[in-house]
């Protein structure tokens, strides 16, 4: 019985819920708010700024969010929105940090953003490979954190499934119209960038980023465990952001 009791107790561990932890200061209080930040940050950049390629995406994102909670089309909205400005606040986090103080995650994106010999469809899909896999599941747990749930309370899957369906629309539209764009212009010898690029998943980067959630709620009462796994993701997410930012020449 000491085995099965065992597990008994790391199930429960996983499935409780906790008290909620205060909001931090700055973080934006609804979709709207995240809608209205974004556009600032998108006004702020260059045409040729690569981060400028996600920002354009993500605000398409955020603002079919917004669209969804307005047509009540998730289980637990305040989770959803919640979910959705903690998200977003990772990101920018990444935006105001300065080089040294940004994850390990987004370094390759942002040092990269105005490099040559790149298409725009890799700067948004490296945004994306670093804002799913990486903050993702951090957002995720945080905000459970912040409503007192757990992973398991009513809603949060359904829901954290139903954001990333939005996601996954919008990425593919969007790789769609930049690559059909880029094949007008420029010829085969593309074709191994292409490819690698549209090898990336939003679904399997969505699957593991639950999975990495799962992980980081089990993580929580030891600290030292959390920063190390929380280090080693970002620097694994970091590393295929590097490789789906192939210069072309």
């Amino acid at each position: 019985m000491g085995w099965f009791g065992s597990v008994v107790r790391r199930v429960r561990k996983v499935l409780a819920p906790t008290r909620p932890i205060a909001v931090p200061p700055g973080q934006a209080a609804s979709v709207p708010e995240v809608v209205e930040r974004l556009r600032r940050v998108g006004a702020g950049l260059g045409p040729g700024d690569g981060v400028g390629h996600f920002n354009a995406v993500y605000l398409l994102v955020t603002e079919r969010v917004g669209d969804r909670l307005a047509a009540h089309a998730f289980v637990n909205p305040a989770f959803l929105e919640r979910l959705d400005v903690v998200f977003a606040g990772l990101y920018l986090e990444a935006v105001e940090a300065s080089d040294d103080g940004r994850s390990k995650a987004w370094t390759p994106l942002f040092e990269s953003r105005a490099a040559t010999g790149l298409l725009p469809v890799q700067f948004a899909v490296a945004g994306m490979n670093a804002h799913i896999n990486h903050d993702l599941p951090i957002a995720t747990v945080r905000t459970c954190r912040q409503l007192g749930l757990s992973p398991s309370s009513p809603g949060v899957q359904h829901d954290y499934l139903t954001i990333n369906a939005v996601l996954a629309e919008v990425h593919e539209e969007v790789r769609q119209s930049l690559l059909d764009e880029t094949e007008r212009r420029l010829d085969h010898e593309i074709s191994p960038v292409l490819n690698l690029v549209g090898s990336w998943s939003v679904s399997r980067a969505r699957d593991a980023a639950w999975q990495q959630a799962l992980v980081l709620w089990e993580l929580q009462s030891s600290p030292t465990l959390t920063r190390t796994y929380l280090d080693s993701l970002a620097s694994s997410v970091g590393l295929v952001s590097r490789q789906l930012l192939v210069a072309l020449a």
